[in-house]
């Protein structure tokens, strides 16, 4: 495993405050960016949730923070998360969306969201590692 994946990790399973998703794909690479996690925390709060209104779901939010940071903005990289996502999720990308399909196969909520947050930060640290930002 990664030294990020590992952090997703045990972000995740921290009870108090709650992570959204958002917040813990961000906070995932604080420690590579020299961001200190009250920052991140913070900096994501309102994207948790599908920007609070079921749009969006917080990893790609989450994700595509963290390719800001390290300064990978191109479009085709941020256009081609967004289409891999999709591509493993039914074509859905809303948090809404997504929960919805989750239930309606029978999933829980947390270890759903925890696996998404889970496969974007690997799919991210992919990125950054073929573009050498880490």
């Amino acid at each position: 495993m990664s030294k990020y994946l590992d952090r997703a990790k045990e972000i995740r399973a921290i009870a108090a405050p709650h992570h959204n998703c958002a917040q813990s794909v961000l906070m995932s690479f604080t420690q590579s960016l020299n961001l200190d996690d009250e920052t991140a925390f913070k900096l994501a709060t309102a994207f948790g949730a599908g920007m609070k209104s079921g749009l969006v779901c917080g990893v790609i939010t989450g994700g595509l923070m963290v390719l800001g940071l390290f300064d990978v903005d191109d479009q085709p990289t941020t256009q081609k998360l967004i289409s891999d996502f999709k591509e493993r999720h039914s074509s859905m990308i809303d948090c809404a969306e997504l929960l919805r399909a989750n239930s309606a196969a029978g999933g829980q909520r947390k270890p759903h969201c925890d696996a998404l947050v889970y496969e974007m930060v690997e799919y991210v640290e992919n990125i950054l590692k073929e573009r050498g930002k880490i």
